[in-house]
């Protein structure tokens, strides 16, 4: 709870405060969020009864999804019912579970997405050894490991909100509670918190970017020796891998690997990679992927003629 009980509360401001702004950012967000539920719904539904589907690249992306659907569902829930709503109100209990919701299912997608990179790596890099690397076993507990990971890396984020005290302005300039809008209300001075914050999540982010980067380099190098074939098949998928990372990445990096500062287009950014990125995966997944196509139309055939 928090340390000083006279703020039980705070008023989000949202996106915008204009009212004409408002109405579209409810028909943007009306579109964006089913979308973005229907289309990581669609690929989970045919990853999980389509036999044509069963490597470990769909096994991750099967994850991807679902940590997609969650990582939106923390925001834009709240941000529809916000925008309809004259007082935005939410409890510091709320307010403090949704950090942890966006933090636990924000890394669950990069850890996701790490396991994707490796993958595509032992596939085209190490081709002989890739049944026994990636053998079922080692792809369960690696996801197991993934959420492990979120999970603490979650908990951290929390017990930082925790130890801020609350006493005075409770208006957040933002639609959903992050730390870096409450480290701006604490009435403490937030400079070794921010600084925990950026050695937290900011490391994470930019050292997870690197990483991917460099995987994917040293991936697209080794297909040189590959047929024309493996090599077109191989870079469809890489690209687009690389595509989510950058579109996820970028946002994240420019929001918390900085000192202390909030600019106003930090919520125009935020919602990049909390609701856009969760809405394109399954359009870059599906579009790009002839395998997962195939079999989503096979899948719905058979479901529509039985």
């Amino acid at each position: 709870m928090p340390h000083n009980k006279s703020v039980t509360e705070f008023i989000m401001l949202g996106l915008t405060l204009d009212p004409v702004k408002q109405k579209m950012v409810f028909i943007i967000f009306l579109v964006f969020y089913p979308g973005t539920v229907v289309g990581n719904l669609l690929i989970i539904v045919t990853i999980k009864f389509s036999r044509s589907l069963g490597s470990p690249m769909y096994f991750f992306l099967f994850y991807l999804s679902f940590a997609d659907i969650c990582f939106s569902t923390t925001t834009a829930p709240r941000l529809l019912a916000d925008v309809l709503s004259s007082k935005k109100v939410i409890s510091y209990n709320e307010c403090v579970t949704q950090v942890f919701a966006l933090h636990l299912f924000g890394a669950m997608e990069i850890f996701v997405l790490i396991l994707m990179a490796s993958d595509r790596y032992v596939a085209i890099c190490k081709p002989l050894r890739y049944p026994t690397i990636m053998r079922r076993q080692v792809c369960v507990i690696l996801i197991i490991l993934a959420w492990i990971g979120s999970f603490i890396h979650s908990i951290t984020q929390i017990s930082l909100a925790l130890k801020l005290p609350f006493c005075g302005p409770n208006l957040i300039d933002h639609y959903c509670c992050d730390l870096q809008p409450l480290l701006k209300l604490a009435c403490m001075d937030t400079y070794v918190i921010n600084l925990l914050l950026v050695s937290n999540s900011g490391a994470i982010c930019s050292s997870s970017f690197l990483l991917l980067m460099i995987s994917y380099f040293v991936i697209l190098h080794s297909l040189r020796n590959h047929s024309a074939e493996g090599r077109k098949k191989a870079l469809s998928t890489c690209t687009s891998h690389i595509t989510v990372v950058i579109l996820f990445f970028g946002p994240c990096i420019f929001i918390y690997t900085r000192p202390p500062t909030t600019f106003p287009v930090d919520k125009l950014v935020a919602v990049f990679y909390t609701i856009g990125t969760p809405f394109l995966n399954p359009l870059i997944y599906t579009l790009r992927n002839a395998e997962v196509k195939n079999a989503m139309r096979k899948l719905w055939s058979v479901r529509i003629m039985s």
